[in-house]
């Protein structure tokens, strides 16, 4: 049985992300992807790996964007969106095979919703 305040694993997170934007973004409250965004750049850090640090970077900048006191701007946030979909399907190749398919959901679902911001 989880505890509420037990660390997620990474597996978790993943599955938990892809289903919250299985939804649509719209239905996703801000203080819920700012805690989400907090968790992933935690995992991120602590993974050790390089080459995730550009795709924490990039959450931090999603963070910025999600902060703005004068409004989110649709555009920027499509484009942060499309850089993480970018760079989670490249991370998805370095992937162990199970993660693999739940990083190319995630890669995927992260491109789809940049297009519908920058529409």
């Amino acid at each position: 049985m989880n505890q509420p305040n037990a660390p997620q694993s990474g597996a978790d997170l993943l599955a938990g992300t892809v289903h919250a934007l299985h939804g649509g973004l719209t239905s996703l409250p801000l203080s819920t992807a700012h805690t989400n965004i907090d968790t992933w750049q935690e995992t991120l850090q602590q993974s050790g790996i390089p080459e995730l640090q550009d795709i924490d970077r990039e959450l931090g900048n999603l963070q910025s964007l999600l902060s703005n006191t004068d409004g989110i701007d649709g555009a920027a946030v499509g484009d942060s969106l499309d850089m993480l979909g970018t760079q989670t399907l490249q991370a998805a190749v370095h992937a162990t095979p199970d993660a693999q398919a739940a990083l190319r959901a995630l890669g995927d679902l992260l491109l789809q919703h940049s297009v519908k911001l920058k529409e």
